[in-house]
């Protein structure tokens, strides 16, 4: 595969705001990685925790609820029964047995509803407050947009590493 220039390096993406570019560009990024890295995992290997650490199917599940649950917040909502009932998931095996395709698929569609949901936000409500889970933690539309790059991109990191040491067997 030829190496390709990162996405923030191919140019703006339409319909996207300039301050909201980065946070595209990562989350765009993020699933490039994730679809090459993990293409041909074995799922006998997703709930593996090398030293101790976090399964590569934790962090695909955490990739893509972590997603939702922080865009939500960026609307200004709060989480569904059925977020609350992902978040009690992560880390866990569906009874049928997750396949490694997917939770990929799962985390490709939420990067879609994420894009969707950066095209549709005004730039002038980026300052706006926006309270964090049943607490009311403080903090900006902007602010959770940016930490859900931020924090993807740091899961997708881990993920690759533990991925890795689980391929080639190092655990």
């Amino acid at each position: 595969m030829a190496q390709q220039k990162e996405v923030w390096q191919r140019g703006p993406l339409p319909d996207i705001t300039p301050l909201l570019q980065p946070v595209a560009h990562a989350l765009l990024q993020a699933r490039e990685e994730v679809n090459a890295y993990m293409e041909d995992f074995s799922p006998v290997l997703l709930w593996e925790r090398p030293a101790g650490m976090a399964s590569p199917g934790f962090h695909l599940q955490h990739l893509s609820g972590v997603l939702d649950r922080v865009f939500t917040y960026a609307k200004g909502e709060g989480l569904s029964p059925f977020q609350f009932a992902q978040l009690e998931e992560e880390g866990k095996d569906a009874e049928h047995g997750y396949t490694t395709k997917e939770l990929v698929e799962r985390f490709d569609r939420q990067v879609d509803l994420a894009l969707e949901q950066l095209r549709a936000t005004d730039p002038a409500i980026l300052p706006d407050y926006r309270g964090i889970g049943r607490a009311g933690l403080p903090s900006t539309v902007i602010g959770l947009l940016v930490h859900a790059a931020e924090h993807t991109m740091r899961h997708v990191g881990q993920l690759m590493v533990t991925a890795a040491v689980l391929k080639n067997g190092v655990a």
